[in-house]
């Protein structure tokens, strides 16, 4: 089966079943996910051992958003067999890297790096999709490329063995690992989360591309892209775990991204976020891409963990909060295969 073979409608022992439109997007994307597919198809359808600085006068939300293209998907879904051609896809489809980035931007690449895990394992984001998107912020313009993130094993251990480290430095970036002593305490402006350190390194940059893989966790069920912003974080990060969803919207709509570009290439099914056994890794060969935080989160929790909104209540406090839409339905949503 293609996905130009998926009808809304189909006919099963005699009796017609009609497919909702949710229904249909997400058979496609399972079917690419199984490795069947034409050449596309598109359907528009903390703490730190010392105490940061003194409290900056930075308080507003650090938004990096572009505007709406409508005639553009709002969302990406492509699959194929490696990991570079399947980002520089996505970006393509969504418009190109220019779209995004402007000659002259600062631009901070931030991946999940933070497990001593090797790319195989599935707790880091893939090093070739984060190459990639170096590659072509490079070719749009950007003055400075920054590739960071908060580890929560050792920094120096994250960077290296995951792979990125070494991957983004090729591709051009610069590569900063965390650093006690540039923690800024910053008012983060949420309903739950108030002062907190944040990584200065986030805060003096134009654009941010945010870079998440796609995995499961204990507590939320799922960690994908809203979550990926606990990376921006020192201080005592374990006690947001007691409001979770609520300081996952709070850092949402604190920091609010140009792009969300998801690695689905191999996905971590259980034991996350930490992983490590490769029995809970499935090779899924996809990448998603959207300028819809909430909806990249929606979509990729429904195909691959068959998480419902109600499962993910972070989903519909981001909604609330006009971050973005988690009826992906009703989106711009465009499918490709690359195999």
């Amino acid at each position: 089966m293609t996905p130009k073979d998926i009808n809304p409608t189909s006919e099963i022992a005699g009796s017609r079943i009609v497919l909702s439109r949710r229904e249909a997007l997400l058979k496609l994307l399972r079917v690419a996910g199984a490795g069947a597919g034409a050449a596309g198809a598109s359907i528009w359808l903390s703490h730190h051992s010392s105490r940061p600085e003194t409290a900056l006068a930075i308080t507003a939300k650090r938004a990096h958003t572009v505007a709406s293209e409508p005639s553009l998907p709002d969302m990406t879904v492509i699959h194929g067999e490696d990991p570079a051609s399947l980002a520089r896809q996505a970006i393509e489809e969504l418009g190109g890297m220019r779209r995004f980035i402007s000659r002259g931007d600062v631009v901070l690449v931030k991946p999940n790096i933070g497990w001593d895990r090797t790319p195989e394992q599935a707790a880091n984001t893939n090093p070739e999709v984060v190459a990639e998107i170096i590659r072509q912020s490079m070719g749009a313009g950007a003055k400075r490329i920054i590739v960071t993130d908060v580890s929560c094993n050792d920094p120096r251990r994250c960077f290296q063995r995951s792979g990125i480290a070494e991957a983004a430095q090729r591709a051009g970036a610069e590569v900063i690992l965390p650093d006690a002593s540039k923690f800024k305490q910053v008012d983060i402006q949420g309903e739950m989360l108030r002062e907190w350190p944040v990584f200065e390194t986030f805060l003096n940059v134009d654009k941010v591309i945010n870079v998440p893989i796609a995995k499961h966790h204990a507590l939320t069920g799922t960690t994908l892209g809203m979550k990926n912003w606990y990376g921006i974080l020192g201080g005592p990060r374990n006690q947001l775990h007691q409001k979770i969803h609520e300081s996952l919207v709070d850092l949402a709509d604190f920091m609010r991204p140009t792009l969300t570009i998801m690695d689905c290439y191999r996905i971590l099914l259980r034991n996350g976020p930490t992983g490590g056994n490769l029995e809970d890794v499935a090779l899924k060969k996809t990448v998603v891409a959207s300028t819809d935080p909430v909806a990249i989160d929606t979509y990729v929790a429904k195909a691959f963990w068959n998480l419902e909104v109600q499962a993910l209540p972070y989903l519909t406090l981001a909604a609330s909060r006009g971050l973005g839409s988690y009826e992906f339905e009703k989106l711009r949503v465009q499918f490709k295969s690359l195999a």
